[in-house]
């Protein structure tokens, strides 16, 4: 259905001083900071875990050098989804729009809808990161204490309803530090930033850039007082690209930690953004339209590890 005159009566009208609700921030492109992006030529993209060899074991004198196999994991597909929204202005009302504001805030309008579903979408990963009904290629959710390994049994990188903390960060860097691969080899892998919701922020700042430690004792004298130690993630700068705060995460004490373990989280571009704008000869309409193709997902779970929080 076009836009008529009805629908933007007072933009047709002399005296109107200001046409307002357009002019808000933009929370937009935070997706920038979790993902990994690349193009894609295809309706889906595939990524195949290769486990590599495991620990190469001592030979024996005279003995046979034994052999090992390395092999195919799990397969992580990235479907690419079509976003797309258009509107149509009737004739009419363009021709009697006095202002000439129309189409500048209907394009605007677009184009902020647009972004905001991308970081729906792209928030949507982490927001069902622990949900066992939002499964990786390995069979587990993002999050989870259950990503099975060629050589049997599981690896984690869950810490659990565990709240944001001084001592529950360091817990978490020391578990990422220790990291293994599917064959059970040491990765070294290394924190990198941390993300949260807005409702962190004033925890995360704390713990990641105040120069003593925020732990507190109970002691039956005094109360409760601060430590006083020296904040140790600061120091080492255990978390070198500090914090990023994401609007859309739902969880409000849901934390993730990004890795630098490579093939992550990914984001696929299959056709960017693009505007196209048209006249219906028929009616004289103009009709604007917005579309693009991307898809969101993990490769490798270790590029996460992330915690649900207490509640």
């Amino acid at each position: 259905m076009a836009i008529n005159r009805a629908s933007i009566a007072k933009e047709l009208l002399p005296g109107l001083n200001a046409v307002f609700g357009m002019e808000y921030k933009d929370v937009d492109n935070e997706h920038a900071v979790l993902y990994a992006v690349e193009n894609s030529d295809r309706a889906f993209e595939e990524e195949v875990l290769f486990t590599g060899f495991g620990a190469a074991p001592t030979k024996g004198e005279g003995a046979a050098v034994q052999y090992d196999s390395a092999q195919e994991s799990y397969v992580a597909r990235y479907t690419n989804e079509t976003v797309a929204l258009a509107f149509a202005v009737t004739e009419e009302a363009m021709e009697d729009n006095l202002y000439d504001t129309f189409a500048k805030l209907r394009a605007r309008a677009l184009a902020r809808a647009m972004a905001n579903t991308k970081q729906v979408k792209a928030a949507d990963v982490f927001n069902n990161g622990f949900s066992t009904s939002y499964l990786g290629g390995d069979g587990a959710a993002f999050f989870s204490a259950s990503h099975p390994v060629v050589g049997g049994g599981n690896q984690s990188n869950t810490f659990g309803a565990v709240d944001l903390s001084e001592s529950g960060l360091e817990t978490s860097l020391i578990a990422i530090a220790k990291a293994k691969d599917d064959r059970g080899i040491l990765i070294g892998l290394q924190a990198q930033s941390l993300h949260i919701p807005p409702d962190l922020i004033y925890t995360a700042d704390k713990i990641l850039n105040s120069t003593l430690s925020t732990t507190t004792v109970t002691n039956s004298t005094t109360g409760v007082t601060n430590v006083n130690d020296v904040n140790a993630i600061r120091r080492i700068s255990a978390m070198p690209k500090g914090y990023f705060v994401n609007h859309r995460f739902t969880d409000t004490n849901a934390y993730y930690i990004r890795t630098d373990c490579p093939n992550g989280a990914k984001m696929f571009v299959r056709a960017p953004l693009a505007t196209k704008m048209e006249p219906d000869f028929d009616t004289g309409n103009l009709r604007f339209k917005a579309r693009e193709r991307y898809s969101f997902g993990w490769s490798d779970w270790r590029g996460f590890y992330g915690a649900s929080g207490s509640t």
